[in-house]
């Protein structure tokens, strides 16, 4: 079965320099806030500006997901940087994780 939103409310989430163990608590509680909005359908992770990912960092990343399905939202992310995707690949987390080139798909 497939979803059709109409009107999909977008959230869009742009964190900048490092996701690292100083402020991954900070990017967690801002994606869960985020996702327990009532009238919000998707939340747009870009991470375009962020220079950065470290082990904590990932797993901030991994809980929003995890939230975001049990919250029966989507969780997306787009803009990631080739060497952040290697990161993704080499964990398997590009199997998780709903990744888009651009931010822009969703603005059409």
């Amino acid at each position: 079965m497939q979803t059709i939103l109409d009107n999909p409310r977008i959230t869009i989430i742009r964190p900048q320099g490092c996701l690292n163990a100083v402020n991954a608590l900070k990017l967690e509680r801002e994606l869960g806030a985020a996702l327990n909005q009532d009238n919000n359908t998707i939340v747009l992770l870009n991470l375009e500006k962020v220079d950065f990912i470290d082990s904590a960092g990932l797993m901030a990343l991994v809980s929003g997901v995890r939230k975001a399905n049990v919250l029966e939202q989507r969780l997306c992310f787009c803009s990631v940087a080739p060497n952040h995707r290697i990161i993704f690949e080499l964990t398997g987390l590009d199997k998780v994780f709903e990744i888009f080139d651009a931010e822009k798909i969703f603005n059409s």
